[in-house]
């Protein structure tokens, strides 16, 4: 009762009396009816075994966290449970930081005492190797703020958090199959505590000579109580465990509350159980992997693309057409290299519509010595080789003609014309047809 006392001086007579009063007449400061529980609202986190629960005014949040420990003597087949509650001042003004007070011991035991006398946690499933490893389970609850009946407040957030938490899988290895591995969630699905029933605890708020009894007692009427009763069941009915503090009780007066207690019991397993079931299908939609599509399309604004003698990227570029299939170097005056099929450039993805592979090896100037000549529409056969020898006199280095190419490829005018670009254009060496001089026959 250290907080009912604490809370006093914050009350005046006449508000204790008008609270009293009104519970005698059936009514509550609240608009709700003796055994109407106030709003309540589960939400979880990101993280698997945290959650927070807000009953009215009150909210407390609770985790769960679990490490590999050596078990009892008594018990090396069973994993541990503990519980621990933290006092925050920002819940309540009375509540001091540091050392746990007399009512945050008694909370957790009551919440212990539900959990851990009804067996709700199969603690031998929690054994890794007997008398060895075994699992520790901890649930931390933090009181954020006291808005009345923190014992069931606290009680749904540790169940809420139990039901969503998952430990990691351990697997035995090694030479002689003793040693633990323990498996990270990307390599092996966590694994969920096996939990065989939800214990509620219904807190019961004692008035006047014992006759006055409402359920989940706000912060105002706990100021103004004389005692409590909480009693912890499971949806099945079965009676886990019964605290009570303060004034006496007739007998009555208990089975009337077991009676209400068992109904209310029913409801909120099944919002437990609607939230938890809500959570894990948002759980399992945030671990499904989406790749992007395959095919993705490339736009690369490049002004000259270069024909490479060997491949840059694996898998992309442009390959050559089968019209194409060994095309030298020298016949367009490039050099004596050949490219073969199946050999592939740079990204050619985005490149303008008048691309060349071979512009950048042209020499302009050769092109036009050898195609600017006086007056010859159709130059004869001696004239073209008199003009390849002139060229390869003046360019020496250039290596205009090869072995293998003929004479008169060295004046492909028209196609090396229409592949160049166009501010290399070789339409002022040649003339329009429209425009020669006709030969003379002699």
């Amino acid at each position: 009762m250290e907080q009912r006392l604490s809370n006093t001086w914050k009350m005046t007579n006449n508000e204790k009396k008008f609270i009293e009063i009104s519970l005698l007449s059936d009514l509550r400061v609240d608009g709700r009816t003796s055994f109407q529980y106030r709003g309540l609202n589960i939400k979880f986190g990101r993280e698997d075994g945290s959650s927070e629960v807000q009953l009215g005014k009150t909210l407390v949040m609770g985790s769960v966290t679990s490490q590999l420990v050596q078990p009892y003597r008594d018990r090396p087949n069973e994993g541990t449970l503990s519980i621990y509650t933290e006092f925050s001042p920002m819940a309540d003004p009375s509540f001091e930081a540091g050392r746990p007070g007399e009512f945050a011991v008694e909370l957790g035991r009551i919440i212990d005492r539900g959990l851990r006398e009804s067996r709700a946690v199969d603690t031998e499933s929690l054994c890794v190797l007997a008398a060895k490893l075994v699992w520790a389970i901890r649930i931390d609850l933090h009181i954020l703020d006291n808005g009345g009946n923190l014992v069931d407040a606290a009680n749904i957030a540790a169940l809420a958090a139990l039901m969503t938490f998952r430990r990691p899988e351990c697997t035995l290895g090694g030479e002689d199959g003793q040693e633990l591995i323990v498996h990270p969630p990307e390599v092996k699905e966590p694994l969920p505590l096996i939990i065989h029933h939800l214990p509620i605890a219904v807190t019961f708020g004692i008035f006047g000579d014992g006759n006055v009894m409402v359920i989940d007692p706000s912060h105002d009427e706990e100021v103004v109580m004389g005692g409590r009763i909480t009693a912890t069941l499971n949806a099945n009915g079965d009676i886990c465990s019964i605290q009570k503090v303060g004034e006496g009780v007739m007998q009555s007066s208990i089975m009337q509350c077991l009676r209400i207690a068992k109904g209310k019991a029913d409801d909120i397993t099944t919002k437990i159980r609607s939230a938890v079931e809500a959570h894990c299908t948002e759980r399992a939609a945030r671990k499904i992997k989406r790749h992007p599509s395959s095919s993705v399309a490339v736009s690369i604004s490049r002004p000259d693309t270069v024909m490479m003698d060997k491949p840059t990227q694996k898998g992309g570029g442009f390959s050559v057409d089968k019209s194409e299939e060994s095309c030298s170097h020298a016949s367009n005056g490039i050099g004596s290299e050949t490219l073969k099929r199946g050999d592939s450039v740079k990204a050619s993805v985005g490149a303008p519509s008048n691309w060349d592979p071979y512009s950048k090896g042209v020499d302009a100037n050769s092109l036009k010595t050898s195609l600017a000549v006086s007056g010859r529409s159709t130059p004869s056969k001696e004239h073209k080789e008199s003009i390849v020898d002139e060229v390869m006199d003046e360019e020496p280095i250039s290596n205009v003609g090869s072995a293998d190419s003929k004479p008169n490829e060295a004046v492909q005018s028209p196609q090396l014309q229409q592949q160049s670009s166009e501010v290399k254009t070789l339409k002022d060496a040649v003339k329009p047809k429209n425009k020669r001089k006709k030969k003379t026959p002699s």
